[in-house]
């Protein structure tokens, strides 16, 4: 059993998932850490709060904090341009990967390959003999 479980941990489908979870953690703090301590500050100097968290209005005696809806959204954004930019950096860099073919391409280049080879079936004329 424990020859099993060390076979499946070392197959490459769970190292690699492992590998991208920890890459996936330290990205996200890098990302955290941009968030919060630039581009919020710069909400911060253009709205003069660094968090909205602390907006609020009383209804019926109840506080309805809608600063924290508005600070998770503010967040949200501003991850999503990062995680956007980030992308179209890679993708610049990083080449796509090519395009899968169709049924119908492979079957013409099974075509002409099948065309380009001498038939076995069917006498091939030797060079320089008489006919």
């Amino acid at each position: 059993m424990l020859r099993e479980f060390r076979d499946f941990i070392i197959k490459g489908n769970a190292l690699q998932l492992a590998i991208g979870v920890i890459l996936a953690v330290a990205f996200g703090a890098v990302v955290v850490a941009l968030t919060e301590g630039v581009l919020m500050a710069i909400v911060a100097a253009a709205f003069g709060k660094h968090d909205f968290n602390a907006l609020a209005f009383d209804l019926n005696g109840t506080p309805i904090q809608y600063g924290r809806v508005l600070t998770a959204t503010v967040n949200l954004l501003l991850v999503g341009l990062v995680l956007f930019l980030v992308v179209k950096a890679v993708n610049r860099v990083v080449p796509p990967p090519k395009a899968a073919e169709t049924d119908h391409e492979l079957l013409a280049q099974i075509r002409d390959e099948l065309k380009a080879r001498p038939r076995a079936d069917v006498a091939q004329p030797v060079p320089g003999a008489l006919r």
